[in-house]
C-alpha cells in the first residue's frame, strides 16, 4: 500500500491531542452510563424545581424582552458545563414555559401528558432509533407496526388496512390526500400514473371538499400538491357547525355542472374551534355513490375510540379511505405522536420509493417491514415508544376515561356560563371546546366588544394568570376554551370566568385603555 506523505502532518495532529478519556463524557455509549444517569437527574431536578415554584401557566414575558438575552448569546463558545447550561436554560427557557398541565391553560389543543410516555422517552432518546428501516430499528418497528394495526382495528378499517406514524395532524392530512389524489389520477384513462409523469393535463379540474370550519393543513396539502388553494371547495356547515349535508349535495352537483373532479371529501371529526363532527355516514354514502375518496380528519376527536361513553359519535369513520390520528391530543403523548392510516394498505405504493442503498426493492419483495416505504419521512423518531409504554402501563380505557371526563368537565362550564349575563357563549360543546366572549350591558357594537375581547385575552396572558385561545366566527372576535385536562375542576373554570369578566369590568370602566392591537406574543 503507498504511504502518502502528504498526510502524516494531519495523522500527527490527531495523535498529539488530548486523551478523550481525559475529558468528561461527551457521546453516549456504555462509558457514559454514569453521566447520563447523574445529568438526567439534574435535568429532573431542574423541572421538579421550576414546577414547584410556578403558580401560573406562563410567564408572560413578551418577545422583545426576551430577545435580548439571546441576543447576547456567543453559540461559538460553549459552557463547558452542565450545571451552566442548565442555568441558562432556566434564564432562557424554563422560566417562561408555557405549562400545558395548568388548570388555567385553556388555549389550544395541548394536553397533560402521561408519566409512562415521559419515561419512553428517556428510553428512546439516548438510543437515537431510527425507524426507517428494520437494519435501523428491529424490535422499534414491529412496535410501531402493532399499534398502527391496534389502532386500525379500534377505527375498524378492516384487515387490509395500514399506516405509519406522522409528525401530526398536517403532515397525516398531507398523506392521505396525496394518496387520494394519485389513486384518482392512476385511473384517469390513459394517464399512466402521477409518480413518474407528474400531474395530467386536466389537473386543474381536481377538486377537494370539505367543511368551512375544518383545519387550514387541507388548503395546504392542497398547494403542496400541485392543485392550489382553489382546488379545495369549502362546504357550509350547519348551526352546530358541522357539514351540512345538503349544501355538500349541491356542492356536488355544482362540480357537475362544472366538469370539475372532486377526487377527495374531508369530514373532520373534531374541529378546532367547535369540536364538531361532520356526519360522517352521510358523507361515506356520497363518496361510495360517485367513488371520491372519503378521508377523516380525527386529529382531534380520535380520543373518542378509546371512550367506554362517547364512541358512537365516531359512527362512519369505519367506512373511510383514509384517516389522521393525534395521539398527542387525546390520547394524552407528548408530541409529536400521529398517524396516518388507510383502508387498502396497497395504496401505500403511492409514496413508496426504494433507494438501493436503504430499502431496495429486493428487500421489500423479502418481506422486511421496511417503514419508510409507506412514509412521507425518511429518518423518524421512535414516537411508538410512547403509546406503547402508556398503553402496557395504564391501558387504554384509562385514556378513555380522561377523555370522557374532559368532555363532562366541558359540558358541566357550558351550564355554569350559561347563568352569567354578561358571558354570551356561542354553542354547546361537541366535544371539549367553549367558544364566547365577554358582553357586558350597554355594549353592543361588534367592534367595541372585538376590541374588549381582545384586551382581556392579552390581559390576561400578560399577566401570566391566564392562556386562553382567541378566534374569529363570522367575522365576529371570540374568546375559546379548549379543555383537555382530566384534572382541571369546574370550580377552576368558574373562577376563571369570573376573572375574565373583572379584567373586561376594568377594562371597559378605564378612560385609558391599552392599545386594541392583539398581541399574539404572550404565551
Amino acid at each position: 500500500m503507498r504511504y502518502d506523505t502528504e498526510l502524516a502532518p494531519a495523522i500527527v495532529l490527531r495523535r498529539s491531542r488530548p486523551d478523550s478519556r481525559d475529558q468528561p463524557p461527551a457521546l453516549f455509549n456504555e462509558q457514559a452510563l454514569e453521566a447520563y444517569r447523574s445529568g438526567m437527574q439534574r435535568c429532573v431536578e431542574r423541572v421538579r424545581d421550576t414546577l414547584t415554584r410556578a403558580r401560573n401557566p406562563c410567564s408572560g414575558i413578551e418577545p422583545h424582552e426576551l430577545q435580548p438575552a439571546f441576543e447576547a448569546i456567543d453559540l461559538d463558545r460553549p459552557l463547558d458545563d452542565l450545571e451552566a447550561s442548565l442555568d441558562e436554560l432556566q434564564r432562557l427557557y424554563l422560566d417562561h414555559a408555557v405549562y400545558f398541565h395548568h388548570p388555567r391553560y385553556v388555549a389550544h389543543l395541548n394536553c397533560p401528558i402521561t408519566l409512562p410516555s415521559i419515561l419512553a422517552e428517556a428510553i428512546a432518546t439516548p438510543l437515537n432509533t431510527a425507524v426507517e428501516t428494520w437494519d435501523q430499528s428491529a424490535g422499534a418497528t414491529l412496535i410501531e407496526q402493532k399499534l398502527i394495526d391496534w389502532t386500525a382495528a379500534r377505527v375498524g378499517l378492516g384487515e387490509d388496512a395500514d399506516g405509519v406514524f406522522t409528525s401530526g395532524g398536517t403532515q397525516s392530512n398531507l398523506m392521505a390526500l396525496s394518496i387520494a389524489r394519485d389513486s384518482a389520477c392512476e385511473a384517469m384513462p390513459g394517464h399512466p400514473g402521477n409518480r413518474h409523469h407528474g400531474l395530467p393535463p386536466n389537473y386543474r379540474q381536481l377538486r377537494i371538499l370539505t367543511s368551512e370550519v375544518s383545519h387550514f393543513s387541507v388548503q395546504k396539502a392542497a398547494a403542496l400538491l400541485g392543485l392550489g388553494y382553489d382546488a379545495v371547495i369549502t362546504v357550509p356547515s350547519d348551526a352546530s357547525k358541522c357539514m351540512d349535508i345538503g349544501a355538500l349535495e349541491t356542492a356536488l352537483n355544482e362540480c357537475d355542472e362544472a366538469g370539475l373532479i372532486p377526487f377527495a371529501i374531508v369530514a373532520t371529526a373534531g374541529t378546532t374551534d367547535f369540536g364538531s363532527i361532520d356526519p360522517i355516514p352521510a358523507i361515506a354514502e356520497r363518496c361510495h355513490q360517485r367513488g371520491i375518496w372519503l378521508h377523516v380528519d380525527a386529529a382531534y376527536g380520535g380520543g373518542l375510540l378509546l371512550s367506554r361513553r362517547h364512541r358512537h359519535w365516531l359512527a362512519g369513520i369505519e367506512q373511510a379511505d383514509s384517516v389522521s390520528i393525534d395521539y398527542h391530543k387525546t390520547f394524552f403523548q407528548p408530541v409529536s405522536c400521529s398517524a396516518c392510516l388507510v383502508r387498502d394498505r396497497r395504496q401505500l405504493r403511492h409514496i413508496t420509493y426504494h433507494a438501493d442503498y436503504l430499502n431496495p426493492r429486493d428487500q421489500a419483495e423479502e418481506g422486511t417491514p421496511d417503514l419508510v416505504n409507506k412514509s412521507l419521512q425518511t429518518t423518524r423518531r421512535f414516537d411508538a415508544l410512547k403509546l406503547w409504554m402508556t398503553l402496557r402501563t395504564l391501558g387504554a380505557e384509562r385514556l378513555g376515561d380522561y377523555l370522557d371526563e374532559v368532555i363532562e368537565l366541558a359540558q358541566q362550564a357550558y351550564r355554569a356560563m350559561r347563568q352569567r349575563d354578561d358571558i354570551e357563549v356561542l354553542l354547546p360543546p361537541a366535544l371539549s371546546t367553549l367558544v364566547f366572549r365577554y358582553r357586558p350591558d350597554g355594549v353592543d357594537d361588534d367592534s367595541d366588544l372585538e376590541t374588549l375581547n381582545q384586551q382581556i385575552r392579552q390581559t390576561l396572558s400578560r399577566r401570566g394568570e391566564a392562556v386562553v385561545a382567541g378566534t374569529r366566527v363570522d367575522g365576529r372576535f371570540h374568546l375559546k376554551f379548549t379543555l383537555l385536562n382530566p384534572m382541571t375542576r369546574l370550580e377552576e373554570l368558574v373562577a376563571l370566568v369570573a376573572e375574565i369578566t373583572r379584567a373586561g369590568e376594568s377594562l371597559a370602566a378605564s378612560s385609558n385603555r391599552p392599545s386594541p392591537v392583539w398581541s399574539q406574543s404572550s404565551c
